[in-house]
């Protein structure tokens, strides 16, 4: 085995030695190498950044690095809809845009995914009134494992089971997405007593346009951030250079480093750590560019796991999850993290038919991570909890079945699409059966 085939994503929890590793130039590349495969008997995954802390890329057949389709296709200023190549990386696409004036409507805190993966995966950011990225999708074209393509216009009935299909159905090559004229956030962050965050939590979210908090274990504060939509002619208030890089370098990443590792080597000093943190962080107040807002710099590698709630359910289940750390005594360092979204119609999306909040937990990548994990997911398997597709969780196809109404609808468009499993992986295996 050549060291060079192994492949380990971001949060380095999954390795996967591919048969072979290919990196298509465009479109007919990225076809033949599809139908390659498929005829050799070979499974195929696309990859982009490795993001995902399950094993959604992973393979041992063929794996595709899709950096080779990155870019704008096409711009309609009068729709607001843009086609972009599948290995278009989120932070890529500001700039692409920028000459149409036009811009993502939301975006998660983090823009290193891959545009493909970030929607296979269900990634979102927060607010109420927001679906997840996929909600974005007009369009896309999918590589089927012939290599032929299969174009999907917004009024496909296939689109609701394909903007957040897994890879399950295809290599994505490009997506159309539904965009908006670019406009221009105001965040204000703050470290707020927890109690008072959890009183007025319910009118907050409905009142801001994009609200979230993190609480810091072993304490009863709450880092809130709260962004206002303003239009694209507003005027700007920046971070100044020197500020951003205290914050985000400094602060964010450097520092938060290393109170990691001096909590992993000395685990009683988490709760004076995350004191200090939860009073340091916030308490300012800025306006820039909607992209320049939503994304944040993390260079601190960490595991996650993420459930989706129905959002009425939100307040007891974040209460047990404080219970469940104060009596297991634990020590976590990494903040919980509490976003809201939009409820939607796409099959696999976390939240499907129901307007829904996250409850988000990390560890640090050095630490263990599996008691604390399994507990909180049973307490959100008991609040009516969806796992993040892109983040760690232990559910089956049987346990997720019962959890989407469509889940069956999406198994029968699998077997028309990929009858043989060629877009099959050990983690679509178990998440939607063999």
């Amino acid at each position: 085995m050549s060291v060079d085939n192994v492949w380990r994503n971001w949060g380095r929890n999954v390795t996967a030695v591919p048969l072979r590793s290919e990196r298509p130039a465009g479109m007919a590349d990225l076809q033949r190498s599809v139908a390659r495969a498929s005829a050799a008997g070979l499974r195929v995954k696309a990859v982009g950044a490795g993001h995902s802390f399950t094993a959604a890329a992973a393979t041992d057949g063929v794996q595709l690095n899709l950096d080779g389709l990155q870019g704008l296709v096409s711009a309609d200023t009068e729709t607001g809809r843009v086609r972009l190549l599948a290995g278009t990386r989120l932070y890529q696409v500001p700039a692409l845009l920028a000459p149409y004036g036009l811009a993502m409507p939301n975006l998660g805190d983090i823009d290193r995914q891959s545009l493909a993966g970030a929607i296979s995966t269900g990634t979102h950011g927060t607010g109420a009134a927001f679906g997840g990225l996929s909600t974005q999708v007009r369009g896309l074209t999918l590589v089927q494992p012939d290599g032929g393509l299969l174009d999907l216009t917004h009024d496909d009935p296939l689109l609701p089971a394909a903007a957040l299909g897994l890879g399950a159905l295809g290599v994505i090559a490009d997506v159309t997405l539904q965009c908006v004229p670019a406009f221009v956030l105001r965040a204000e962050e703050r470290s707020e007593p927890l109690g008072e965050v959890l009183a007025g939590l319910t009118d907050r979210v409905k009142a801001a346009d994009h609200f979230e908090f993190y609480w810091f274990p072993h304490t009863d504060r709450a880092a809130t951030k709260t962004n206002t939509r303003l239009p694209g002619t507003a005027q700007r208030r920046p971070l100044s250079p020197a500020g951003r890089w205290l914050d985000e370098t400094v602060l964010s990443n450097t520092v938060f480093r290393a109170t990691c590792a001096a909590g992993r080597a000395a685990p009683a000093v988490i709760p004076a750590v995350n004191r200090a943190a939860a009073r340091m962080l916030g308490g300012r107040e800025y306006a820039d560019a909607s992209e320049r807002v939503f994304a944040q710099r993390r260079t601190v590698r960490f595991r996650e796991m993420e459930y989706a709630l129905p959002a009425a359910r939100l307040e007891s289940a974040f209460t047990a999850l404080r219970q469940l750390v104060r009596e297991r005594r634990w020590r976590i360092s990494f903040p919980v993290e509490v976003r809201w979204a939009a409820a939607d119609g796409l099959w696999l999306s976390t939240a499907h038919g129901r307007d829904t909040a996250y409850i988000a937990v990390h560890r640090y990548y050095r630490e263990e991570y599996r008691d604390y994990f399994d507990a909180v997911e049973e307490v959100m398997l008991a609040h009516g909890g969806r796992p993040h597709w892109g983040k760690l969780h232990t559910l089956t196809a049987a346990d997720l079945a019962g959890r989407y109404p469509h889940f069956t609808d999406f198994l029968a468009v699998r077997d028309r699409l990929d009858p043989d499993r060629v877009f099959a992986n050990a983690y679509l295996d178990r998440v939607l059966g063999p």
